[in-house]
């Protein structure tokens, strides 16, 4: 029973060091608080933060306007890179497609003309025949 006593007495004192610890941090931060509160009644400041507060502002805003100027010239090259794209890949297609379509009467053309020989050759045929029969 005295361990278990022991490790009971141990348990309350932790908690209770819990408890003081939440309490100093309350305490911190209530006096944070405090300070923050002061400082903001206190908004002017003195001049020289007040000009490193403005530069540091106008900074800002530099960067600003050159991410601006950045997103805006890269929409603007991009655009150009899209016109390009699309012009070049409708040349590749025309140029395809005309070539298949030289193909196809090419096709036709040596089509018609095997037609035109079989045909001679059918008609020879024939008359070979007929010539035989005679």
């Amino acid at each position: 029973m005295s361990a278990q006593r022991g490790s009971t007495e141990s348990g309350g004192s932790r908690k209770r060091k819990n408890s003081e610890v939440e309490e100093k941090a309350g305490d911190e931060a209530e006096s944070q608080n405090v300070q923050e509160e002061g400082f903001e009644n206190n908004v002017t400041g003195s001049e020289e933060m007040e000009l490193n507060i403005s530069l540091i502002l106008e900074k800002i805003e530099n960067f600003t306007q050159r991410v601006s100027e950045l997103l805006e010239s890269g929409k603007t090259m991009f655009k150009e890179l899209i016109n390009d794209f699309e012009e070049k890949l409708i040349m590749i297609h025309k140029e395809q497609v005309e070539k298949w379509q030289e193909e196809i009467k090419e096709l036709r053309l040596l089509d018609a003309s095997n037609e035109e020989v079989n045909a001679v050759l059918h008609n020879a045929r024939y008359v070979l025949q007929l010539t035989r029969n005679d």
